[in-house]
């Protein structure tokens, strides 16, 4: 008998890796655990020692994006140059993602505010926005952005990039190249931070 090529717990991120080729490829309706393990070569039956059932995969699809994005996204965070060159590679590591990954966003941000979402999954879907949060704070104290609360204007820039990272992942730019989007948005941010223009608090 041929030995399977997965074993020692690499097999569930052999399964997620192509779930998340299958995904961009045909779609989450296309996707089977029957057909996932004939593609990493695997019986029938293995996937199910990782993932109950469809709706299982695709939680951990979600949480393993949200991962991968944020790791982006902190390493972008980190990276050197002024705060607002960190400010704009955060911007354009999560459009970037987005553009790479369009039904993966989709199927992260879905599964996340489902009712029946994990609290562990939630958390992990709100990571990005506190790194931009901690970024604007420290972008405060250092003087380059006006005083103002910081997890309202997180929010405003989450918002503002998430719509310009679902019309580039859409392809619904008019046009407009990715990099002149993000570009945009960032400054118009960033511009907006730095003058003290205050988000309207709700009542």
């Amino acid at each position: 008998m041929t030995e399977q090529p997965y074993h020692h717990g690499k097999l569930r991120e052999a399964l997620l890796e192509r779930a998340m080729e299958t995904i961009e490829e045909v779609g989450v309706d296309g996707l089977s655990l029957r057909q996932l393990a004939r593609d990493v070569n695997v019986s029938h039956g293995a996937p199910a020692k990782h993932f109950r059932d469809k709706q299982a995969l695709i939680d951990a699809l979600a949480m393993a994006g949200f991962e991968l994005m944020n790791s982006r996204i902190q390493t972008a965070s980190e990276a050197g140059g002024s705060l607002r060159e960190r400010f704009v590679g955060v911007a354009k590591a999560y459009v970037g993602f987005a553009v790479a990954h369009p039904a993966l966003l989709t199927v992260m941000y879905s599964t996340k505010h489902h009712p029946d979402s994990s609290t562990e999954l939630r958390n992990t879907g709100g990571q990005g926005i506190e790194i931009a949060q901690a970024m604007i704070v420290e972008a405060q104290d250092a003087g380059e952005l006006a005083p103002g609360d910081p997890a309202t204007l997180a929010m405003v820039c989450f918002v503002s990039l998430h719509g310009a990272a679902l019309l580039a992942a859409g392809k619904h730019l008019e046009g407009i190249p990715v990099s002149d989007a993000i570009a945009a948005t960032t400054d118009t941010l960033w511009a907006g931070m730095a003058a003290g223009v205050q988000a309207a608090q709700g009542n």
